[in-house]
């Protein structure tokens, strides 16, 4: 076993150990029993949550959340976080809706620029990250900045106001939003195709990192950059990836807000990061990198969803959702710097 991947406290290389000992040292240990408690306090606290109709509006809630939590989780695996994952959202549903609008084009040559579009900002970041050797917090808060400003700029300079043009009635329309904010029944419970995109993300996020040469790269970048450089893993590669990534999932999200609105304002998306950050943190992912997994992240968001429509459940007060939130982010970082160290105790 190499230096990089020696110091990765992951399940791949916990086989030999007992069932307990594997269960201990799993990354989603603490978000799975942070959902069960949240999932106990809510169905106590509100009838209404235990519903069918609860249950679809809690999923939808989680997986906007989660679509993005899951490339952003393999992010930080890697050792990287991203400021301008919330407004890169935003920015993905106004390229498609005003290249559409002002090329009078079917709406999907508008979801097709906007991919290429989106996918080149991921790049850019990874691709200044690796030439200027900066930290992630100074290149992606300087796209940060720079998309917030275009976003605005660019959409009063083509519409004349903060927010764009319907699209509704062009070519397209309707297929497009099958694909990106479709309702489906699923027994009797309405569910969101986002829930599908957000399963679809999870189950390729946790073969790319059990099952690829691709996973145990993004393990060593993140757990020692230095020495995985050292014994041929591709560094720069393997974080430009995973900022296109993030890109990806900003373009699923982007997409799903346009077409299920019509119309985006340019100012949305702004401290949507820190959600995303949060909901991976919460599932077992740690700042310093080479710990986490994609069904962490799935439960990180689940939390954040269940928490978020619990309380109107409850009918609790809304402004309580920030500090319930920030506890949960504070709990969850100390129970995964405890469940590091007893990873790396059993090996």
């Amino acid at each position: 076993m190499s230096a990089t991947t020696s110091d990765v406290s992951d399940e791949r290389f916990l086989r030999s150990s007992s069932p307990l000992q594997r269960l201990l040292t799993r990354p989603e240990l603490g978000s799975l029993v942070g959902a069960i408690a949240v999932f106990c306090c809510f169905a106590l606290a509100a009838d209404s949550f235990l519903r069918a109709s609860s249950l679809g509006t809690v999923l939808y809630a989680s997986s906007t959340i989660g679509i993005m939590a899951v490339p952003v989780a393999l992010l930080m695996i890697g050792g990287e976080f991203d400021l301008s994952a919330g407004v890169l959202v935003t920015s993905s549903a106004l390229v498609s809706s005003m290249f559409s609008y002002r090329m009078t084009a079917n709406v999907w040559v508008g979801v097709g620029v906007s991919l290429l579009v989106t996918l080149a900002v991921g790049a850019f970041n990874g691709i200044m990250l690796a030439r200027t050797r900066l930290p992630s917090f100074i290149v992606t808060l300087g796209t940060f900045l720079m998309l917030t400003g275009m976003n605005l700029g660019f959409t009063k300079l083509i519409s004349g106001t903060v927010s764009t043009r319907t699209i509704a009635d062009m070519e397209g329309f309707t297929t497009a939003r099958a694909l990106f904010a479709s309702t489906l029944t699923v027994g009797g419970t309405h569910i969101k195709v986002t829930v599908l995109w957000w399963l679809a993300l999870v189950a390729l996020g946790s073969w790319i990192l059990l099952r690829t040469r691709a996973g145990n790269w993004i393990f060593a970048v993140g757990g020692n950059e230095q020495a995985a450089r050292a014994v041929g893993v591709p560094v720069a590669r393997t974080k430009t990836a995973l900022y296109m990534g993030v890109a990806l999932g900003a373009w699923i999200c982007g997409q799903h807000l346009l077409f299920s609105y019509d119309v985006v304002q340019s100012g949305e998306g702004v401290g949507n990061e820190l959600i995303y950050i949060i909901a991976a943190v919460i599932g077992g992912c740690l700042i310093t990198g080479g710990h986490g997994s994609a069904v962490g992240s799935a439960v990180g968001a689940l939390i954040f969803g269940m928490t978020s429509k619990g309380i109107v459940f409850a009918e609790w007060n809304p402004d309580w959702f920030t500090f319930f939130l920030g506890a949960m982010l504070l709990l969850a970082t100390l129970l995964n710097t405890w469940v590091r160290r007893r990873a790396e105790a059993s090996k």
